[in-house]
């Protein structure tokens, strides 16, 4: 863990400090005249518990790229469960626990025997466990999130194989490894294949699919490779829910068509998500509607990204449909990073941490299932942990934009009955900026529940009230307590 620390300490050093304000222009002060201004206190603020959603809950990316300590990884996730339970998390997303071709090494993307959880010598490794631990210790990480009423979703890697033994493929005219049996990375003894099984073979020339690796990606038009990953009782699916398993994270779902991913659904059940790595929000809204899948919103990670980090400008954030959440919302899983965009040397893939928090206020106030990820919780955890709660208990009702200009941007939700929903304001220039917005709440006093301002200003009667944002920053306001 010391690595882990050394990256915490960096990434909250480069975010400084945060705040934010719809009628008129905004106006750029250093010291902007706040009006009523005090240091927000727990006295001021509404008890936030009484508000809490039924249906809220975040999602925990419970992994990254290369994790340590090898071998006990799921003992570390097991450690932290009770404290995301209490913060608001509902789910975690473990990764694809079966034995890869890198044995110990393996993150679980190179797929070899889908039924050696960690508990099978493979081609002579003595060491049975995966990269994050034995079987017993993963049962034992599943049982004690679910006595934290949080649910555990398996990476489902069904697409590319690794690992097989040799053999000669007619439909190549090739040596491809694509022999997997007892004897082959396949200890288990279930779900044997070979060149037959995969890309072509006698059933399919050729699949309308974008396959990851050709020679080794999984036909799934072939009867025999549907039985086995979901079909029968003793399914690749069937095993994983055996474990404990709620749910399934598909892993690159363009190497395979999204019927597949049905099949798979309605055979075990659970929630899903796919990573379909795509920009388009209208490719992912599609994908959705054929597997009947939620997906993660790359649209909106990569508007985010765009506005944020390369284009330095919020006004594509007011566009009407550039992201899945936009299109539908329920189907939507947001995410301001994860493993694959965190190691991505390509800075247009992934957002700066300085710029980390602002993303992350931006998925845990608008509608969507948020995501947060495992190294930017330990970065950011005191910050994420109020937006977190701010996301279970204020962001409920419709969404309005408010303003979307280079600067700033500013999102009303409308609340529900008794909850009075909230109002988001982001700032990435370099002066504090305070705007006037029409809010739904007249003759109230307002507090920024993350603390980032220290203005109370008050609405007069027809809702209308100065906000506030410091700069590079965020702040989300609401009424106090009566």
């Amino acid at each position: 863990m010391k690595n882990l620390r050394n990256i915490s300490t960096k990434t909250i050093l480069l975010l400084g400090g945060m705040v934010f304000g719809l009628i008129g222009c905004s106006e750029d002060d250093e010291t902007p005249d706040q009006g009523e201004v005090i240091v927000p206190s727990q006295s001021l603020k509404m008890d936030l518990t009484q508000f809490k959603r039924e249906d809220g809950g975040v999602f925990m990316q419970a992994f990254y790229w290369d994790v340590e300590p090898i071998g006990g990884w799921y003992d570390q996730v097991a450690s932290e469960v009770e404290e995301w339970a209490n913060a608001g998390v509902n789910r975690i997303w473990l990764p694809s626990p079966s034995k890869g071709a890198s044995g110990s090494f393996s993150m679980g993307y190179d797929p070899m025997d889908y039924f050696d959880v960690g508990e099978f010598s493979q081609r002579g490794d003595e060491n049975v466990e995966t990269r994050f631990g034995s079987r017993q210790e993963l049962e034992s990480l599943i049982q004690k999130s679910h006595a934290n009423n949080i649910e555990v979703i398996a990476d489902v890697v069904m697409g590319h194989n690794s690992g097989g033994g040799l053999q000669y493929n007619p439909y190549r005219d090739a040596e491809v490894f694509s022999l997997f049996n007892e004897e082959n990375g396949n200890a288990s003894g279930k779900f044997n294949r070979n060149f037959e099984h995969f890309h072509p073979n006698a059933i399919v020339d050729a699949d309308e699919e974008a396959l990851f690796f050709a020679e080794t990606d999984l036909s799934h038009a072939v009867p025999y490779v549907q039985e086995w990953l979901w079909g029968r009782d003793d399914s690749v699916a069937e095993f994983y829910k055996s474990l404990g398993f709620d749910g399934w994270r598909f892993d690159y779902v363009k190497s395979f068509a999204p019927k597949w991913v049905k099949a798979w659904n309605d055979k075990v059940g659970g929630f899903s998500v796919g990573e379909n790595f795509d920009g388009n929000q209208q490719v992912l809204k599609d994908w959705v509607d054929a597997s009947g899948s939620p997906a993660f919103d790359f649209a909106c990670f990569y508007r985010l990204d765009e506005t944020l980090d390369r284009a330095q400008d919020l006004t594509a954030l007011g566009d009407a449909g550039n992201m899945l959440r936009k299109l539908d919302p329920s189907n939507a899983v947001t995410f301001a990073a994860n493993h694959d965009t965190e190691k991505d040397e390509n800075p247009d893939n992934r957002i700066s941490y300085g710029k980390k928090l602002l993303a992350y206020s931006y998925i845990l106030t608008h509608d969507g299932y948020p995501t947060v990820f495992y190294l930017d919780y330990h970065a950011f955890k005191g910050q994420l942990n109020t937006l977190i709660e701010i996301y279970n208990t204020l962001a409920v009702g419709d969404v309005e934009v408010l303003v979307a200009n280079k600067d700033e941007y500013i999102m009303k939700r409308g609340g529900s009955g008794d909850n009075p929903g909230l109002i988001l304001y982001m700032n990435i220039s370099q002066q504090t900026k305070q705007y006037t917005v029409k809010t739904n709440w007249a003759n109230k006093t307002l507090v920024d529940y993350t603390d980032n301002s220290r203005a109370t200003p008050t609405t007069n009667s027809e809702g209308t009230a100065t906000i506030y944002a410091p700069a590079g920053s965020y702040s989300i306001w609401s009424i106090t307590k009566e």
